[in-house]
C-alpha cells in the first residue's frame, strides 16, 4: 500500500482542518439506489451521489484529514464487501489524502468480519487507519488507534500539538441481557487512558484532543433543543448500557469534543461537562435520511496561536450536499 505522503501538521497559517464523512453506507455503486430523497431526486440517484459529495467536499474545503465515522459500508446490501470498501473510499485516495476511518455497526454484516473489514482498510493506500495499537497485548474491537498533529514547519522534533483518538464503539451487544447496540469497553478506556496520560506527560502545555467513533454516547440524550447547534430529528440510538465511556473522557482531561455519526437526521452539537459532543449528520444516499433534509458533512479546524504556542481554538461548521454546498452552523467547539 501507498503510505499516506506526510506526517499530520498544521499547516504554515498554523491551521489543520478534518472532514468528517459520517455514514456513506456504501453498498454497489450505480445499481444501489437512493433511500428518503424527493420523488424528483430518486431518478438516477445512487451509491454515485455519495461519492460524488465526497468528492466535492474534497474540492471545497481541502482537508488535510478526512476521518469516516463508520457505517461505511452498508453490508447486508453489499455483493463483494472488498469493493464495496474500495469504492467507498475511493475519493480519499484518489485525492492522495491521508484518512483514517472507525467500524460502525453495518460495515461487518456480510462475509467480511469486523476485524477483516479493518484489516482490508488498513491495507489501503494513503490510509492512517490501524486495527489496533502497538503494544497493547489485549483490546476489545477493531480500529482503536490515535493520530498526532505535528507542528508546522520542517524540524525534526516537531513537538504534537493535537491529539486524535479513534475508538471502535462496537456494533450490537453481546450481552443477552442488554439488548441494543454495543458500546466503549473497559480494555479501550484503560488504553486511552493510559495513552492520554503519557501523551500530557511530555509536554509542558496542555494539548487538546478530539475523538472519533461511531455510535453516540448515552449521555447525549441529556440535550434539549436549546442546548444544541444543529438538529434533532430522532432519538439517539446509544447502546442502552452506559460503559462509564463519557466519564472515562471528562477524567482524562485532553478531549475537548466528540464526533459520531449513527443517527443520520442529527447533526447537532451539544456540550456536556467542558466537552462537545457532536453528529457528523447523514452523509451517504443509501442511508437513511429525511427527503428535503440535505445529506451534509461536518469540518472541523483547529488554529495555533500566533506566538507558535499550542492550539488556540477549535471550529465546526456543516456543508450541505445543495447546489452551493451551503455552509451552516459554524461554532467555536474551544
Amino acid at each position: 500500500a501507498v503510505a499516506a505522503a506526510r506526517l499530520l501538521q498544521f499547516n504554515s497559517h498554523g491551521a489543520f482542518k478534518i472532514l468528517q464523512v459520517a455514514d456513506m453506507h456504501f453498498a454497489n455503486g450505480a445499481t444501489t439506489k437512493c433511500l428518503d430523497v424527493l420523488p424528483e431526486q430518486y431518478a438516477g440517484c445512487s451509491d454515485l451521489n455519495t461519492t460524488s459529495f465526497v468528492k466535492r467536499m474534497i474540492d471545497a474545503e481541502k482537508p488535510d484529514l478526512i476521518v469516516f465515522t463508520g457505517d461505511n459500508i452498508y453490508a447486508s446490501d453489499c455483493s463483494d464487501p472488498a469493493e464495496s470498501l474500495d469504492a467507498a473510499f475511493a475519493p480519499a485516495v484518489e485525492a492522495k489524502l491521508p484518512w483514517a476511518a472507525v467500524l460502525g455497526n453495518h460495515d461487518q454484516e456480510s462475509s467480511l468480519k469486523r476485524s477483516g473489514v479493518m484489516d482490508h482498510i488498513v491495507q489501503m493506500n494513503y490510509t492512517l487507519a490501524q486495527v489496533n495499537p502497538a503494544g497493547v497485548a489485549t483490546i476489545d474491537g477493531f480500529g482503536n488507534y490515535n493520530l498526532e498533529v505535528l507542528a508546522p514547519g520542517q524540524d525534526s522534533e516537531q513537538e504534537s500539538l493535537l491529539n486524535l483518538y479513534f475508538v471502535d464503539s462496537g456494533d450490537y451487544s453481546t450481552d443477552p441481557s442488554i439488548p441494543g447496540y454495543g458500546w466503549v469497553m473497559p480494555s479501550q478506556q484503560a488504553w486511552l487512558r493510559n495513552l492520554s496520560s503519557s501523551l500530557q506527560g511530555s509536554a509542558n502545555q496542555s494539548r487538546p484532543a478530539l475523538v472519533f467513533f461511531h455510535i453516540p454516547l448515552p449521555e447525549v440524550n441529556n440535550f434539549t433543543s436549546s442546548q444544541i447547534v444543529g438538529v434533532k430529528q430522532e432519538m439517539v440510538a446509544s447502546p442502552t448500557f452506559n460503559s462509564g465511556f463519557f466519564q472515562t473522557l471528562v477524567e482524562m482531561g485532553d478531549v475537548k469534543a466528540a464526533f459520531t455519526g449513527h443517527d443520520h437526521v442529527n447533526d447537532f452539537c451539544g456540550e456536556l461537562q467542558h466537552i462537545q459532543l457532536c453528529y457528523g449528520g447523514g452523509f451517504g444516499y443509501h442511508a437513511y435520511g429525511k427527503a428535503g433534509w440535505s445529506r451534509r458533512a461536518r469540518v472541523i479546524e483547529a488554529s495555533l496561536s500566533d506566538g507558535g504556542g499550542g492550539v488556540e481554538k477549535i471550529v465546526t461548521w456543516k456543508r450541505l450536499d445543495d447546489e452551493m454546498l451551503s455552509t451552516t452552523d459554524k461554532q467555536e467547539l474551544w
